[in-house]
């Protein structure tokens, strides 16, 4: 992914104009980047387009009548993301606009005046999550809005060479050629200092109502899409583009046709905390009704108000009617996986990170991997941490997400972040109540009292050469 310097007017950011080789692209989140420099993450697979390697990929699938045969035999789709469909558009600055949203909304204009050659766009939001899981072999759809102009026929084009389908949630009939700020494709204007500080313009920021405010039904093809996919992925950047009643409704929709609910709030679940009285009925329901939640352990504390990550899982298992894994994200501690009889601890892989955008993404990806397959929850575990850490040893998220061969070296040669100070004083308390397994790359497998120690080795002992043996066959299957 390249970036593009970028100058603005010379009472905001005077500087000239100058093209940089490729570096990151950021999320939507201001992270520092550290580049070339050794550190730990327990995220995803990537690989800039030079190094690219080429992963298997499935036909668009074809969506056929809800009426054609039983859900059980409907579910020929492994993942769909609802929402958060976007373009991202990186570019070099010296330095990062003001807070202030009326600075940011003038610079926003200002950026969108001269669409900046293709080279710099990539495809953003729950794109990642569709790239990354298809490339671990599973069957992937995407469910959201793009326009009919240059950039989402950019977004489709990109789908479509990774071999996803995106089914469309085009309501109205005039929508295809409406030039309407409400009818185009989300962009995201990622901006980077020297630092690689990252900072973000996008339209919606600036709506009242979230983008695509327009939709209040889900189609028969959307539903379609639903029934026949076994998981679907939401996360709380569908509240810029979608009512919060129309995402309950495709929730409610997934779960009365036995689809499985995966929820990341992510950084805007703080947002939808203290948000409209319907943002936070619709969050509720999320944490209430899914299959597995998603978060960090800071996201945790802020939804519970508790700050130990275990107890704050658990927490959101007792709360929950549907709940059956809570992912907590530690980030270069590793992560854990909560359900309602068993802790399972994993230590994150120590590498050379250049870039954390697409990791979250990744991670998810191959839980729903492990969800799907029904794998031994510490594998699941093991391998989410390796499909995260191998795209943060990568360039960005988008089309460089999660390169199996990547993945695949990590496992064969783990390099872990083992810190057993932390585990243990984390742990301690819990080991007396609930089974704990921990996942280790030194110590022996076997039990102490409650805990259950397993080598990295013996975790991946059957899903590694399933791994190895798909980048031969050009599938994945367990």
């Amino acid at each position: 992914m390249h970036h593009q310097s970028i100058a603005f007017k010379p009472l905001q950011f005077p500087f000239p104009p100058r093209l940089h080789p490729p570096n990151a692209i950021p999320s939507r989140r201001l992270v520092p980047l550290h580049l070339n420099t050794t550190a730990y993450s327990p995220c995803s697979a990537s690989s800039c387009r030079s190094l690219h390697i080429p992963l298997p990929t499935h036909p668009p699938c074809s969506l056929p009548s809800s009426n054609s045969t039983k859900n059980a035999a409907l579910k020929t789709v492994d993942v769909a993301t609802l929402g958060n469909l976007c373009v991202d558009i990186v570019l070099n600055v010296p330095k990062l606009p003001p807070s202030s949203k009326g600075a940011r909304k003038a610079i926003m204009e200002q950026l969108s005046s001269s669409p900046p050659d293709k080279q710099y766009w990539e495809a953003g939001g729950n794109c990642n999550v569709a790239i990354a899981a298809a490339r671990l072999g599973l069957n992937c759809i995407t469910i959201g809005y793009v326009g009919n102009e240059i950039y989402g026929k950019f977004l489709l084009d990109v789908l479509r060479r990774e071999g996803i389908r995106m089914v469309g949630m085009n309501e109205e009939a005039d929508v295809v050629n409406s030039p309407s700020a409400s009818h185009q494709t989300l962009l995201c204007w990622v901006l980077v200092d020297p630092l690689q500080k990252h900072g973000f313009c996008s339209p919606a920021d600036f709506f009242e109502e979230p983008a695509f405010s327009w939709m209040s039904t889900l189609s028969e093809e959307v539903k379609r899409g639903i029934k026949r996919s076994r998981i679907l992925f939401c996360n709380g950047y569908d509240f810029d583009e979608l009512c919060p009643g129309l995402i309950m409704s495709a929730v409610d929709y997934a779960i009365e046709a036995g689809t499985s609910v995966f929820f990341d709030p992510g950084p805007r679940g703080k947002n939808l905390l203290r948000g409209t009285v319907e943002e936070q009925k619709a969050l509720r329901h999320f944490l209430r009704m899914s299959d597995v939640l998603l978060l960090t352990s800071d996201e945790a504390e802020s939804l519970t108000g508790i700050a130990n990550p275990i107890l704050a899982g658990q927490e959101l298992l007792r709360t929950g009617v549907r709940t059956k894994w809570v992912v907590v994200k530690m980030g270069p501690r590793g992560s854990i996986l909560i359900t309602t009889s068993n802790i399972t601890c994993a230590s994150a892989f120590k590498v050379k990170v250049m870039d954390t955008v697409g990791c979250g993404d990744s991670f998810v990806a191959a839980i729903a991997f492990g969800f799907i397959h029904n794998i031994p929850l510490v594998t699941t575990l093991a391998f989410a941490n390796a499909v995260g850490a191998a795209t943060a040893m990568g360039c960005g998220a988008g089309r460089n997400v999660a390169a199996l061969k990547r993945v695949v070296e990590l496992m064969e040669a783990p390099n872990l972040n083992e810190d057993d100070e932390f585990w243990n004083e984390l742990l301690g308390e819990h080991m007396d109540s609930q089974e704990v397994t921990f996942l280790s790359k030194m110590i022996l497998n076997g039990s102490n009292g409650r805990m259950n120690r397993v080598t990295f080795q013996k975790a991946v002992s059957e899903l590694l050469p399933k791994l190895k043996s798909s980048q031969l066959e050009g599938t994945l299957s367990c």
